[in-house]
């Protein structure tokens, strides 16, 4: 063998191990500072309130605070555009969510890629309910199409953003039943689901976590859920399915980095989340809004995710939802 090939092959052999001892070194260190954990949504929704639980007990697990930052705007992509232009070291985090896969396929120039985007664990899976608003004399799902049939463009429904899950939703449910609907978009779930109550839009396909509250106050009316079976805390309220409509729709939750955060890291972060996701007081608190608390390994998440993009791009496609952000 020539020496200058030998002598090439041993500086590359000295760089991966190099490499990889820099690696491990920056996880046994690893965190050093406070972490940042950035939800694209507002303060003390469905997607926040899980981040703080998981923020409050990940610090305590990991020896540095674990500090929440709203950024809701955009329908989460301003907090993931944060997260990515940060260093890819783990001291910036995502609580990622659908809306980051939907997101490249609703958007012509988004500003980045799913691959851009490193899946650490997921957190919670759940579904959505519609939530009706009392000034709609319906009181389940059947009488609502027959009321938004009788008021042809009268019945609005809201989103969080344009191209958002909730759109999607909504413009597949029009085209099963017949019905047209008004969109009336909207920055964040806790402004709609203000305007829900106060009679100013009609209905919202929400998870359920934002509308457990108001709907146990009689304020609004679940009139149906998109799960495969009635959930455990409305088992009053039926499916889709149940109703005549083989319809089935989930969102996740989850912790994620930018991609080329070092493995380690990762996996140091995957594997102090699991337990948090694991423990009672997690479960009781995602449970009691109906979702189901779930954790996985980066591998998997990332499957999740990729699947996620698959299955809305069909639908972006045929109700031409796609745009420039």
């Amino acid at each position: 063998m020539p020496l200058h090939v030998s002598s090439a092959r041993c500086a590359a052999a000295v760089l991966a191990t190099l490499l990889c001892a820099s690696s491990a070194g920056a996880a046994d260190n690893y965190p050093s500072r406070p972490i940042r954990l950035v939800v694209g949504f507002g303060a003390g929704g469905p997607t926040d309130i899980p981040a703080r639980f998981i923020a409050d007990k990940l610090g305590a697990a990991l020896g540095q605070p674990v500090v929440v930052e709203n950024k809701p705007a955009a329908g989460g992509i301003v907090a993931t555009r944060d997260v990515l232009a940060q260093p890819r070291d783990g001291y910036a985090l995502l609580l990622c969510t659908h809306f980051d896969a939907t997101n490249v396929a609703v958007y012509r120039n988004v500003g980045y890629q799913l691959s851009d985007i490193a899946p650490v664990t997921l957190i919670a899976k759940y579904y959505y309910g519609l939530a009706l608003s009392n000034a709609i004399p319906a009181h389940d799902f059947k009488s609502f199409v027959a009321y938004a049939k009788a008021h042809p463009g009268e019945v609005t429904y809201a989103t969080v953003g344009a191209g958002s899950a909730q759109e999607i939703m909504a413009r597949e449910l029009g085209k099963l039943t017949g019905v047209t609907m008004n969109r009336i978009p909207f920055r964040g779930g806790l402004q709609i689901v203000q305007e829900l109550v106060a009679g100013r839009v009609d209905l919202y396909p929400s998870p359920t976590l934002a509308i457990m509250p108001q709907y146990k106050a009689g304020q609004i009316k679940i009139i149906a859920t998109t799960s495969a079976e009635r959930l455990n805390n409305l088992p009053e309220v039926p499916t889709l399915k149940e109703v005549g409509f083989d319809f089935v729709r989930f969102g996740w939750l989850g912790v994620c980095a930018g991609a080329g955060t070092p493995e380690p890291i990762i996996a140091k972060l995957n594997a102090a989340i699991a337990p948090i996701v694991a423990s009672p007081g997690y479960r009781s608190l995602i449970e009691t809004a109906g979702s189901i608390p779930v954790s996985s390994s980066p591998r998997e998440f990332g499957a999740v995710m990729q699947k996620t993009l698959d299955d809305v791009v069909p639908a972006v496609k045929e109700f031409g939802l796609q745009q420039e952000q």
